[in-house]
């Protein structure tokens, strides 16, 4: 039996931890800022955790203890979670493939697939995403994120220092994907080229309304790149 599971490799769980160990250390203590300032906007302990496990969306979270402390009503709110996580609906081509069939597990993951498991996905070699591995890194994604939502929220009334500093950690585990996807993908050129469009655009004008048009130009720059090396 020790034997057969050698070569057999690591088992599917094993592997899709292995995976999300860098989302671990950057969901935990994001999803901590969020349950201590969640608390400290006087709302229910308990919405922290439940809102990671139904709506699960780190940025528009953030938003909607915002808009929820300042009275916003839900309708304001879900349209405006839409219109920041429209992006999202374009992940999902990429493993179009890997789940054709409509089925739990990929209703599942159509729910649950963020920036960074979007991320650490399409890092991996595209025969080693089979759809096991997929779901399984979502899904473990998702737990560290509703347990770091819950230790914030259990833990808001005792912070009386805010949560300035913990923003970071989102920044750093950016930070780790990138250099994750440049060593494996070999995409250092078109990652280099699209930060500094982005830091141009942010340099000439500024970081107010202006997210939307520096990634547009961005993106356009990377194409442009990718289309005249041939890898088009």
């Amino acid at each position: 039996m020790t034997d057969l599971a050698i070569a057999q490799g690591p088992s599917p769980w094993r592997r899709a931890f292995v995976l999300s160990l860098p989302i671990l250390a950057g969901y935990v203590p994001i999803g901590i800022a969020f349950g201590v300032l969640w608390v400290q906007q006087g709302l229910d302990p308990l919405g922290a955790p439940l809102l990671g496990v139904v709506v699960y969306a780190g940025a528009a979270q953030f938003m909607a203890a915002g808009m929820l402390a300042a009275g916003q009503g839900p309708l304001e709110i879900a349209l405006a979670t839409l219109v920041l996580n429209a992006r999202h609906a374009v992940y999902g081509l990429a493993f179009l493939e890997r789940l054709p069939r409509w089925s739990a597990a990929k209703a599942y993951f159509a729910f649950a697939l963020t920036d960074e498991t979007y991320a650490v996905l399409t890092a991996t070699p595209a025969a080693e995403r089979d759809p096991g591995l997929l779901w399984r890194v979502a899904l473990l994604n998702q737990g560290y994120w509703v347990a770091g939502c819950a230790i914030g929220a259990a833990a808001g009334g005792l912070v009386s220092g805010g949560t300035q500093g913990l923003d970071f950690a989102l920044t750093a585990l950016f930070i780790v994907l990138l250099l994750e996807q440049v060593r494996s993908l070999r995409k250092g050129v078109a990652a280099a080229v699209g930060g500094a469009v982005a830091l141009a655009g942010v340099l000439v004008f500024g970081t107010a309304n202006t997210l939307l048009p520096v990634l547009a130009a961005a993106l356009a720059a990377v194409a442009l790149v990718d289309r005249r090396s041939g890898a088009w």
